[in-house]
C-alpha cells in the first residue's frame, strides 16, 4: 500500500476518480481518524489502518492511490467517552461511513457493538473496549458509471399521478410469474409481470417502502423476527444489499438503477419513502454503529441540560439534528444523490415534523433549503406531517411545494362509511381536496395525498373484518399498534363465510375504493388492497417477513373482481378531467351566479344549506359537478370540458330513493357505479327520475343528453 495522500475535504464520503480513492469524514469533535481497509467481506479484522492526514473545517480527508471499485472500508474515531457531556467516541467500535454508497453485509449482533460495557451497573457510562469489527457491515467504494441510455423522469403531473406503496421484497415474494430467482429483489420488481400488472392496474408511480440500508432490531432478532419495513436506516445513500441478487462489492446500486431505468421505460415514477428523522442506533443504550461513534454530539438532538440522553421525537429513541449545518447537508446531499444518480423522482418523507424542528419557535432551514434547490426544488415532495413531539400534529401546515399524506381524510373518510354520525360535512371537505387544509397558504387540491389505509394499519379487508387488532404474531402481548383504527368488522370478527357479512365487506370495500379515486387531489392505494389482501388483523406488521405482509397472488373469484372494479376505477378517474383538477372547486361561478361547478344535494333533490349539514344524522348526500362550465385548462393552456356527473353516498342502513336534478335539458343520467350489486361490473343503465341509493352504497352517474359522443361506458374505457 503507498502511502496517503491529503486528498481533499470535498465531496464527502469515499471517491474514485479512476486512479485511486478520496476518503472524507466530517466529525467536529474527534481527535483523531483511522480509514480501516479490508481484504474481503468475510475478513473479521482490517488488513490496515491508516491515519486521515488533513483536517479541513471538521472534515478529515485523505486520498489513496491505487484503490478500486469494491474496496471495503470503515472507520475507527478517536475523542473523549464522555456521556454525560454529549461525547461518545470509542476506537474500539468499527463505524459505517455515513455517505458510503453501498454496503456490504448486515449487523450481526454481538455486546462489542455497544459503545458502553454491558452488564455494568454503570451502564453507558462505562466504555466497552470489544473490538466490533466482525459484527459491522463494511462500507464499500462504488464505480458510479452504469449506462442510462436515453432514461427520462415520466415528469407525471401530481394531479394525475396515482401513488401505489408498495414493499420491493414482499410485492414479487410470492408472485407466479415472475422467476423465483427475481422474487423478493430490486430485478423482480423491473421483471416483466411485476412491470406489466402495475401497467395494468393503472397507477402512475410506485412509492417504496424503505430501501436505504436498515438495522435489523437486535430485539426482533432474538424473536426470530425481522424489521421488514425497515424504517431504521443506518445507510443514506445505500441501497440496502437484501433485496439484490448479489451485493458483496456494491453490486446492489447497479441493480437499484436498472430497476429505476425499467419502471421509467414504463411510465411508471420511482418515490422513495425516506427516513432522516432518526436511525437505528436508538436511545443511550443502544449500538454504536455510525453516527455515534463519529460525532454524538452533532448529529443527534440531546437533551440541552442533560446531554448524556436523546430528544426524541420520534418514538425511536433518538432524533437527528438537522439545525447542525452538517447534518442538514447529509441529508441534502443523499436527496440530491438519489435524484441526479439514482434517477428517483420524489420523496415520501417519514415523520417530517421532527426535520422541521428548530432551536425554540424557530423552524430549522429544512423547508428553504429545499425549496431553493435547483434539483430538489423539482421533484414530488411528501411529508408525513407529524410526529410524536410536542405540537406534533402539522398536516395542513407544511408550505407549498410540499405534499401531504392527508391523515384528517383517513380519519374522517373511514368514519363516515362506518357510519359514525356527524361526519358528513367533513367528509364532502375531505373528497374536494381539503380546501381547509390547503388553499391557505396557496396549496392545490393535488398536495392531498388521499389513503384510506397505508402500510401501517389495517389493510383494507381488515379494515372491514376487524374490530380489534390483533398483533399477538409481533411477541408484544398485543400491546403494539394504535387501538383507535375506526375500523368496523360488518358484524362478525376475522374470516367467515356467513353471505350477508361477505356482501357487507365487499361493499364496504368497494366504497373505500371509489371514494378514493372519485376524491379531488392525489390518490395512494396500498399493494394488495386492490385484491382484497389480509394480515389477519395484524395492524403493525413491520416485523412480518413472511406470508402475513407478502401479497397473495393465489387465484381467487373474489379478488379478480376487486381488482377490475380497482382498474375501472382508475380508468374512470383518467378519463375525466373533472375528477383530478389543478384547482379547487369554486361553487358559483361568480357572486349572484346561477351556474355553479360543484353543488351539494339531499335526497329531495335540494341543495343541502347549513342545517342540514350540521344534522349529526345525515349520512346520504349528493355531489354534483359540473364538467361544462369547470375554469380549467391543460399543460397547453387550453380550456378544459367534461361531463355532468352526479356522485351519491349512502352511509346509512336504509335505501334511499334520491331524486336526481332535472337540468340540464331535462336530462338521462347513465349508471358508470354501483358498489351495491354483488358483481360491481360496470353495467351501465338508464335510470329514471329516480335512483334508489341502497345501503351503505355509493352511486356514479353522467349526464348524456347534450354530448352523445361522451358516452362511452365505464366498461368499454376500462
Amino acid at each position: 500500500m503507498s502511502s496517503i495522500w491529503p486528498g481533499k475535504p470535498y465531496p464527502l464520503g469515499a471517491h474514485w476518480d479512476g486512479e485511486g480513492v478520496n476518503f472524507a469524514l466530517f466529525s467536529a469533535h474527534a481527535t483523531r481518524v483511522e480509514l480501516c481497509l479490508f481484504a474481503d467481506p468475510a475478513s473479521p479484522r482490517e488488513l490496515t489502518r491508516i491515519v486521515l492526514p488533513e483536517r479541513t473545517e471538521d472534515i478529515w480527508h485523505g486520498y489513496l492511490p491505487g484503490l478500486a471499485p469494491g474496496q471495503l472500508y470503515g472507520y475507527r474515531v478517536y475523542g473523549p467517552y464522555q456521556p454525560a457531556h454529549g461525547h461518545r467516541f470509542n476506537p474500539h467500535k468499527l463505524l459505517i461511513d455515513p455517505y458510503a454508497y453501498a454496503l456490504s453485509g448486515v449487523i450481526a449482533w454481538d455486546n462489542s457493538l455497544y459503545g458502553y460495557r454491558v452488564g455494568s451497573p454503570y451502564t453507558d457510562l462505562t466504555i466497552g473496549k470489544r473490538d466490533s469489527a466482525p459484527y459491522v457491515p463494511r462500507s464499500v467504494v462504488v464505480d458510479p458509471r452504469f449506462d442510462w441510455g436515453d432514461d427520462r423522469h415520466p415528469n407525471i403531473p401530481l394531479h394525475e399521478s396515482v401513488i401505489y406503496e408498495l414493499h420491493v421484497k414482499g410485492f414479487t415474494m410470492q408472485h407466479p410469474d415472475v422467476p423465483k430467482e427475481l422474487r423478493g429483489t430490486y430485478a423482480g420488481l423491473a421483471s416483466k409481470p411485476a412491470i406489466a400488472y402495475l401497467k395494468d392496474l393503472g397507477v402512475t408511480a410506485v412509492e417504496l417502502l424503505p430501501i436505504h440500508h436498515f438495522l435489523n432490531d437486535q430485539f426482533l432478532v432474538e424473536r426470530e423476527l425481522t424489521n421488514y419495513w425497515g424504517y431504521q436506516s443506518l445507510g443514506f445513500f445505500a441501497p440496502d444489499p437484501r433485496y439484490a441478487r448479489k451485493s458483496g462489492r456494491g453490486e446492489q446500486v447497479a441493480e437499484f438503477k436498472q430497476m429505476v431505468k425499467q419502471l421509467h421505460a414504463a411510465g411508471i415514477e420511482v418515490i422513495l419513502d425516506v427516513v432522516y428523522n432518526h436511525t437505528g442506533e436508538g436511545n443511550q443504550l443502544g449500538p454504536t454503529i455510525a453516527f455515534r461513534g463519529l460525532d454524538n454530539a452533532s448529529y443527534y438532538r440531546l437533551v440541552p441540560d442533560g446531554p448524556r440522553y436523546y430528544m426524541d421525537y420520534t418514538g425511536t429513541g433518538n432524533s437527528l439534528n438537522t439545525t447542525h449545518p452538517r447534518v442538514l447537508q447529509l441529508v441534502i446531499d443523499s436527496l440530491r444523490y438519489w435524484v441526479t444518480e439514482m434517477h428517483v423522482d420524489g420523496f415520501r418523507f417519514d415523520l417530517a415534523r421532527t426535520l422541521v424542528r428548530g432551536e425554540g419557535d424557530r423552524p430549522s432551514a429544512f423547508f428553504d433549503v429545499i425549496k431553493l434547490d435547483p434539483v430538489l426544488s423539482r421533484v414530488k415532495l411528501i411529508a408525513e406531517p407529524w410526529d410524536v413531539g410536542p405540537d406534533g400534529y402539522w398536516v395542513g401546515r407544511f408550505p407549498s411545494p410540499w405534499a401531504e399524506w392527508n391523515g384528517k381524510y383517513r380519519d374522517n373518510v373511514r368514519k363516515f362509511w362506518k357510519g359514525d354520525g356527524a361526519q358528513a360535512a367533513e367528509f364532502a371537505s375531505r373528497i374536494m381536496g381539503s380546501m381547509d387544509l390547503y388553499r391557505h397558504n396557496g396549496r392545490r387540491p393535488y398536495h392531498s395525498i388521499n389513503f384510506v389505509t397505508a402500510h401501517d394499519g389495517f389493510t383494507l379487508r381488515d379494515l372491514v373484518s376487524y374490530n380489534e387488532k390483533h398483533n399477538s404474531a409481533n411477541g408484544e402481548d398485543n400491546r403494539d399498534g394504535d387501538n383507535h383504527n375506526n375500523s368496523w368488522n360488518c358484524g362478525v370478527e376475522g374470516p367467515t363465510e356467513e353471505p350477508v357479512t361477505s356482501e357487507m365487506r365487499l361493499r364496504q370495500m368497494r366504497n373505500f375504493l371509489a371514494t378514493l379515486f372519485l376524491s379531488q387531489g392525489t390518490p395512494m392505494l396500498v399493494a394488495g388492497d386492490e385484491r382484497g389482501r389480509t394480515q389477519g388483523g395484524n395492524n403493525n406488521a413491520y416485523c412480518q417477513d413472511n406470508p402475513i405482509s407478502w401479497l397473495d397472488w393465489t387465484p381467487d373469484p373474489e379478488a379478480d373482481l376487486l381488482l377490475a372494479f380497482t382498474r375501472r376505477l382508475i380508468a374512470l378517474r383518467r378519463k375525466h378531467p373533472l375528477l383530478h383538477r389543478r384547482n379547487f372547486f369554486q361553487g358559483p361561478l361568480h357572486p349572484g351566479s346561477a351556474e355553479y361547478d360543484v353543488e351539494w344535494l339531499s335526497p329531495d333533490g335540494q341543495e343541502i344549506g347549513p342545517g342540514l349539514w350540521n344534522n349529526s344524522e345525515l349520512r346520504c348526500i349528493g355531489l354534483l359537478l359540473n364538467g361544462r362550465v369547470m375554469k380549467e385548462v391543460d399543460e397547453q393552456g387550453q380550456p378544459v370540458h367534461d361531463d355532468v356527473l352526479l356522485i351519491l353516498f349512502n352511509a346509512g342502513h336504509d335505501p334511499i330513493p334520491f331524486i336526481l336534478p332535472d337540468w340540464p335539458d331535462d336530462p338521462s343520467w347513465e349508471v358508470l357505479v354501483d358498489t351495491a350489486p354483488v358483481d360491481a361490473d360496470g353495467t351501465v343503465q338508464p335510470t329514471s327520475e329516480v335512483y334508489v341509493v341502497q345501503p351503505r352504497s355509493l352511486v356514479v352517474l353522467a349526464e348524456r343528453t347534450r354530448f352523445p359522443e361522451l358516452s362511452a361506458t365505464l366498461k368499454d374505457d376500462a
